[in-house]
């Protein structure tokens, strides 16, 4: 049964955050982006059949952590590997308002640039999110998942309807001025999909694209979801 993204995201929230702390499981430095200092959280509002953290996000676990306790781990690593780019990954940092605020004081406290990676799903749904990040050094990445709303609901597990809020989100961006660009699963879109995206766009903005990471557990997702690699 395909479930409503929204919903999902207080229902997670709830779980990974306790007041103003998150569950983390894992700070380190990555080769990402040509080097990236990264704190790797849990819990997402979707369930993508190719997410390499897919067993993590179903049944989220982890140590809670302050804004400023994350902040210190990740400035701990900045300054060893002489790093000044940081993120959040493993899972949607924007749940809902309260881990949308928790993310906006960890980038805060941060002493360089931050790439945040979403769905962009709740900056589509609440558009004040998005101004929770306004005056920050973020630079936003929005992971698409389909090119329409059949596609969105093979790849995510949700209802296709709720495709419309991640166009929504980039619209949202654009309006309040953010620096952001689009990243999209090439093997599942291929050139078809991509084109077909593009006619859904509205915004103008960057695409750039991932591959992936073949695991057997998402092949097999892959397979039972009747997705064909291109």
């Amino acid at each position: 049964m395909k479930f409503d993204p929204i919903r999902r995201a207080k229902e997670i929230e709830r779980v990974v955050m306790k007041g103003k702390r998150r569950r983390y499981y894992r700070f380190r430095y990555s080769k990402h982006y040509g080097g990236i200092v990264t704190a790797d959280t849990v819990g997402c509002n979707l369930l993508c059949a190719y997410c390499w953290n897919y067993y993590k996000n179903l049944k989220p676990k982890g140590e809670l952590y302050s804004a400023e306790d994350v902040a210190e781990r990740l400035l701990r690593i900045s300054k060893a590997k002489k790093c000044n780019l940081f993120r959040i990954s493993g899972a949607e940092p924007i749940l809902s308002v309260r881990s949308a605020k928790h993310l906006a004081e960890v980038i805060s406290l941060t002493e360089g640039r931050f790439i945040l990676e979403t769905n962009g799903i709740m900056l589509g749904y609440i558009e004040d999110i998005v101004s929770y990040l306004r005056g920050l050094d973020v630079l936003v990445r929005v992971s698409i998942k389909g090119w329409d709303e059949e596609s969105f609901e093979r790849i995510t597990g949700a209802k296709g309807r709720f495709f419309e809020y991640q166009l929504k989100a980039l619209r949202n961006l654009e309006k309040y001025g953010m620096n952001f660009w689009i990243t999209v699963m090439f093997d599942v879109f291929g050139e078809e999909g991509v084109a077909k995206l593009k006619e859904r766009l509205d915004v103008s903005c960057r695409i750039e694209f991932e591959f992936l990471e073949r695991y057997p557990f998402v092949m097999e997702n892959l397979r039972k979801r009747g997705i064909t690699l291109i």
